[in-house]
């Protein structure tokens, strides 16, 4: 008897296996994949940076300084600033324009803070925004910590919580792979608006 009843059991067990995977195969969209260094565009500016995906960083990180905490109602925000001249890497405008001509300001609610652990240098509380950006013609949002990143080559960095929630493939050895583009607003358009506040 038992033995019948533990072979019925592999059997049913057996006969389900297929349609579990052949429904998670259903659900599951294709792997992307992107180089190492991506443009991404920040929607609400129409802002274009260069960032790094990483497989070794969990959260996203955002360049940003002069960071600020307030309450707005009941809520904890954060108000921050994108200067681009801390990156050089940034591409001219048309007309000539520079990227230190162009700073942008951002209001986001926290959504979470962080402390980092830094080798050699004092832990370091950090806020986490949500954010949307486009990354290879399609639009994203993920959390992103704040943080000065200005002796850092790119001006953002993507990490593993949007890489596994958007099925993302990292070629290690190659950049700007991307087909799609994303929309972007030029540096002229930027910095004729003058700083763009973003809520």
């Amino acid at each position: 008897m038992k033995l019948a009843v533990g072979l019925t059991f592999a059997a049913m067990l057996a006969s389900s296996v297929p349609v579990q995977a052949e429904d998670q195969q259903d659900q599951e969209r294709p792997p992307e994949s992107l180089g190492f260094v991506e443009w991404i565009v920040l929607q609400d500016t129409g802002l274009r940076l260069k960032a790094r995906l990483d497989t070794g960083a969990k959260t996203s990180s955002l360049h940003a300084v002069n960071i600020e905490p307030f309450e707005k109602g009941d809520e904890e925000w954060v108000s921050f600033q994108v200067p681009l001249a801390d990156h050089r890497d940034q591409e001219k405008g048309e007309n000539g324009t520079e990227a230190e001509n162009v700073v942008l300001e951002f209001e986001r609610p926290v959504d979470r803070t962080v402390l980092i652990k830094r080798k050699g240098a004092p832990s370091q509380r950090r806020y986490v925004v949500r954010m949307e950006f486009c990354i290879a013609g399609s639009t994203h949002e993920t959390e992103f910590s704040l943080a000065d990143r200005g002796r850092f080559s790119y001006p953002a960095l993507l990490g593993r919580r949007f890489m596994s929630d958007d099925n993302i493939l990292v070629t290690s050895s190659e950049s700007f792979l991307a087909e799609n583009k994303c929309e972007h607003t030029t540096l002229d358009e930027l910095a004729q608006n003058g700083k763009n506040l973003a809520k």
